[in-house]
């Protein structure tokens, strides 16, 4: 699958300590390879079917769009970015 970083992703990312910038990479791979993977508890979020929250940390979450043939990164940070997926 595609994965489409948008500019606040980049931002977010840029802002990571290192080895979450490492454990965010793996996620993005597994995503890439397979979404149902049970390590990313992807889950989707409320008030819009087409925006998830996947997990890379205890406390560090990254949203994403659902879109035909790609997803759209959209944020990466602590647990609070769920509140502006």
């Amino acid at each position: 699958m595609n994965l489409i970083r948008s500019d606040s992703f980049k931002d977010d990312f840029k802002k990571l300590p290192v080895h979450l910038k490492r454990r965010t990479e793996k996620v993005l791979r597994l995503l890439a390879g397979n979404i149902r993977h049970p390590s990313l508890r992807i889950k989707k979020m409320g008030g819009n079917e087409h925006i998830c929250e996947v997990r890379v940390s205890q406390g560090y979450r990254l949203t994403l769009q659902w879109n035909p043939g790609s997803y759209l990164l959209r944020h990466v940070g602590k647990h609070d970015i769920l509140r502006r997926p």
